[in-house]
């Protein structure tokens, strides 16, 4: 039985990273081209594709429980083919599952596998009793680590990014195995893209009406160093900054260990690459870095820190920090308090350590109670909370370079964009357009945002 694919909807939900929402962009750009339509609603879809993330346990819990919902609601109608796609089809257990616990879900693919999703799925439609779960082999005892499958081939077709912003994948994978993270696992080793191909999707972008380019990457800045040659993330950033048309260059995440001054001095120097630094310290314990093999150490981050203060004093330095990993003591949780206050982060990201299968910290002794995380977990969030707010506070009466990424969710006659140092700014003005670039004095802050009007 042939399908006919251009009678067929399929719905996209995406969990996780801005990888994943941009893998979710290529998904939909292939089963375009290959003639289906988008649906509305999930109900309404044949197709539900749930793009995933396997970071957190608390992260496949939602899909796990997502995934459930949408099967129970087609209950009274044909089930839709559900494709479990992304980094939880990456993970063996969760295969076997699928097949022993969730046999609705008739497709599995990896991050490296999402290209074939539309010819998956039109297998799928045509025979209601095939299921193709392709992401892990099943030679395999471990996940895809050993592959570099994990690299979606050139060219592939995205929807049609919506707003001035648009995600470029600069890399795929990783290598550094910090003990706590599954993605190596999950996204295999670090693959760079040519730096041509980066270019001319980003020229690409640009004459398409992206003003605003953000590069991703598990640790951007240790891109180029599996290529042969002698061209880095600072010579690709100095590139991108000479694209016409192109106004805000950012990237996403950034490995301290690999930040050289010369990718500060590159920021510096450069017109359009913003200045916000995210540097995930994770701790500021030097024993419990170790122990996570960060490859750095405290004194380390705080040079670093403090050269891009004096390099570059306006810059904004955000972070994500875990609480609670194995051992750590109520020292090592002060080492950490130190840091925040020393640094003084514009922001923070901070999660309770959860430990992960198949990597080296879920096997780790001294692991601690759940109620001792969550106390440390709440005095950490105040005291950044504190910081955060003196910062934005400082900024009142200034006048911010705001590019408008749409209305505002809490106050939509307003619109809210960011600032170049990734602060977001509700401005009161009723005329805005994504994509304008305006300037906003700062009349009002708070522990998220900055408010204000126009300012000519």
């Amino acid at each position: 039985m042939e399908t006919t694919s251009k009678t067929f909807k399929y719905f996209v939900e995406t969990f996780g990273c801005q990888m994943n929402e941009r893998d979710s962009e290529t998904i939909e750009g292939l089963l375009l081209a290959k003639g289906f339509s988008p649906a509305e609603t999930v109900q309404e879809a044949d197709v539900v594709v749930v793009n995933t993330c396997a970071v957190r346990e608390s992260a496949e819990s939602k899909v796990w429980s997502r995934i459930g919902e949408i099967a129970a609601s087609s209950i009274d109608k044909k089930p839709p083919v559900i494709v479990l796609a992304g980094c939880m089809a990456q993970i063996p257990e969760n295969i076997e599952r699928i097949k022993t616990q969730a046999p609705y879900v008739r497709v599995a693919t990896g991050p490296g596998y999402i290209h074939h999703i539309p010819d998956l799925v039109e297998r799928a439609l045509s025979d209601p009793t095939e299921r193709l779960l392709l992401a892990v082999s099943p030679t395999r005892t471990g996940a895809c680590r050993d592959e570099s499958a994990q690299t979606l081939p050139e060219g592939l077709p995205r929807k049609k990014v919506q707003g001035p912003s648009a995600y470029v994948n600069i890399m795929y994978g990783c290598d550094n195995f910090c003990t706590y993270c599954i993605v190596p696992f999950v996204r295999g080793p670090q693959v760079s893209r040519k730096p041509q191909d980066i270019i001319e999707e980003a020229k690409s972008l640009v004459e398409h009406g992206c003003c605003e380019i953000i590069l991703l990457g598990q640790n951007v800045n240790a891109y180029g160093l599996d290529l042969d040659g002698n061209y880095y993330f600072a010579d690709l950033l100095k590139d991108l900054d000479e694209i016409k048309g192109i106004e805000r260059i950012r990237y996403f995440t950034s490995h301290p260990a690999y930040f050289s001054k010369e990718i500060v001095d590159v920021i510096k120097e450069t017109k359009h690459v913003c200045e916000h630094f995210h540097l995930p310290v994770q701790s500021g314990s030097n024993r419990i870095l170790k122990l996570m093999n960060r490859k750095y150490t405290q004194e380390e981050y705080l040079e670093l820190t403090s050269y891009i203060r004096k390099q570059i004093p306006d810059a904004s330095i955000t972070t994500d920090i875990i609480v609670g990993f194995p051992s750590e003591t109520d020292e090592d949780f002060r080492d950490t308090l130190t840091l925040v206050e020393k640094v003084r982060f514009d922001g923070a990201f901070t999660f309770i350590f959860s430990p992960r299968s198949r990597t080296a910290a879920a096997r780790m002794k001294e692991q601690l109670p759940r109620e001792l995380k969550s106390e440390r977990l709440q005095e950490l969030v105040a005291v950044q909370h504190g910081i955060t707010r003196s910062i934005n506070s400082s900024l009142l009466g200034t006048v911010q370079e705001v590019l408008i990424e749409g209305p505002d969710k809490r106050y939509p006659q307003y619109s809210r964009g960011r600032t170049r140092t990734n602060k977001l700014v509700v401005c009161t003005a009723t005329n805005l357009e994504p994509g304008d670039m305006v300037n906003v004095k700062i009349e009002e802050t708070g522990t998220w945002y900055l408010k204000g009007p126009l300012h000519s």
